[in-house]
């Protein structure tokens, strides 16, 4: 059994689906976790799951998309916790609509939370890590960062730019040990798949090789090794969770 007690994680966008779900399986490993999310009440509910682990937990309303919420949130969690060893960058949103139909309004608000939310934590956190000589950086990316998706250019590019971003602190960080990878969620059955229509899944699902949905602890499974010392030289790499979805 992987064992993080004496850690903490650090997981935006995990008052639920797979984020939430990051946060309780690293819980269960004994890590103390900090989590950020937009929904108060959320927050407070998925707070009270992850104590009955018996590990440390806070969390605190943040705005990824601004560098002043994202500055107090690490203020917070660093004077509570210390040191903050993992960091799961999550937080992410959809806008689907064809290119032509794109608002502008659209395509900006897809990129500031999904890409540049993982820029403003990492910068705030990075010198943290660079202190402490240790981090673990995960970026949850998506196989549509890969190969693309018809309807959805703006959340494609912006998992695309955090392929790129990941690969790009892992090779400027590598040397004060912090490790820097994406995960690559396929098909998984959270809120956000549940709205799709029985033709859009039934055209996903002819991807997929074990012909199944994919679960948010799938996901969180490989988020779990990659934070522990099991993933000590793997760095910049980007891991698929798609069930055979893209070779």
């Amino acid at each position: 059994m992987i064992n993080l007690e004496g850690k903490t994680a650090l997981i935006t966008g995990a008052a639920r689906g797979i984020g939430k779900e990051i946060a309780l399986k690293l819980a269960e490993s004994g890590c103390n976790i900090a989590i950020c999310d937009l929904n108060k009440d959320i927050i407070e509910s998925t707070i009270d799951e992850i104590k009955d682990s018996g590990v440390e937990a806070e969390g605190i309303v943040c705005d990824v998309t601004s560098k002043d919420s994202v500055k107090k949130m690490i203020d917070k969690f660093l004077e509570k916790f210390t040191n903050i060893d993992i960091l799961v960058n999550n937080a992410g949103i959809t806008q689907d609509t064809l290119l032509m139909r794109m608002s502008e309004k659209q395509w900006k608000s897809v990129l500031d939370v999904n890409l540049t939310g993982t820029f403003n934590v990492t910068k705030s956190l990075i010198r943290s890590m660079i202190k402490n000589r240790y981090g673990k950086i995960i970026n949850i990316s998506s196989v549509v960062g890969l190969m693309g998706n018809p309807g959805q250019t703006n959340y494609s590019a912006s998992k695309a730019g955090i392929i790129g971003f990941t690969k790009s602190v892992a090779k400027e960080y590598g040397k004060r040990n912090i490790y820097a990878n994406a995960v690559a969620p396929g098909f998984i059955e959270t809120e956000m798949t549940d709205s799709l229509s029985e033709k859009a899944e039934t055209d996903l699902m002819n991807n997929v090789s074990i012909k199944r949905k994919g679960t948010p602890e799938d996901v969180a499974n490989l988020v779990l090794f990659l934070a522990s010392d099991l993933s000590d030289y793997i760095t910049g790499q980007v891991i698929s969770v798609d069930g055979g979805m893209r070779m």
